[in-house]
């Protein structure tokens, strides 16, 4: 009785609207869904492949309402910007879908990136889709693809993400630093800290 009890749990988890995440992304995993078209900000459907640049694609997970985004706000401006200059493409998701009708919403991205002056890609991660895909779990989220498409880093945008004046390794710069010079990324992975990704 106990094993068919147990064996069912995962279906009872799925019927009942629980999610459980998968794993994250492995570094030296592949590019999840390249081809997957998103609404991005501007209203047009935005592909990661689309997003792609010479030297790899930045994928960060975010919102506009956790604390801990706001918090990072210039350090994620400035880990943005310092890709794009690196011809690496940026995109970040916002994968809160229990909140889509709420501060989530389309109009709210829209609104948050103007405030933000965001120049990349700010799309839409329907039903959690992408989130899920990557096994991402946390916003901000970070994960650095090179130019083969492969995931080199994971993880937090540095290694203090309460405050930024006690930052000792800006992570995230390292990495792209260390992939647009062709040398293997020192610190692959660190803790995301942030707020839960709001799955449905």
């Amino acid at each position: 009785m106990k094993k068919i009890l147990f064996a069912a749990f995962p279906a009872i988890l799925l019927f009942s609207g629980w999610l459980i995440p998968a794993d994250p992304l492995p570094i030296g995993a592949s590019l999840p869904h390249p081809e997957v078209k998103m609404k991005d900000i501007s209203g047009q459907e935005v592909s990661f492949s689309d997003a792609r640049k010479k030297n790899g694609l930045l994928v960060m997970f975010s919102c506009n309402t956790c604390p801990y985004v706001i918090k990072n706000q210039t350090r994620t401006k400035e880990v943005c910007q310092f890709a794009s200059n690196k011809d690496i493409g940026v995109v970040l998701l916002n994968s809160n879908e229990a909140q889509r009708r709420e501060d989530d919403s389309f109009d709210e991205m829209k609104a948050y990136a103007a405030d933000q002056g965001y120049n990349w890609f700010y799309l839409v991660d329907k039903n959690s889709a992408m989130a899920d895909a990557f096994g991402a779990n946390r916003t901000p989220e970070c994960f650095l693809f090179d130019k083969e498409g492969k995931l080199v880093y994971h993880g937090a945008i540095d290694d203090n993400a309460g405050d930024a004046s006690a930052v000792s390794r800006k992570h995230l710069i390292e990495a792209m630093t260390e992939i647009t010079s062709n040398k293997d990324v020192t610190v692959k992975k660190s803790r995301s800290v942030g707020c839960t990704i709001k799955r449905q």
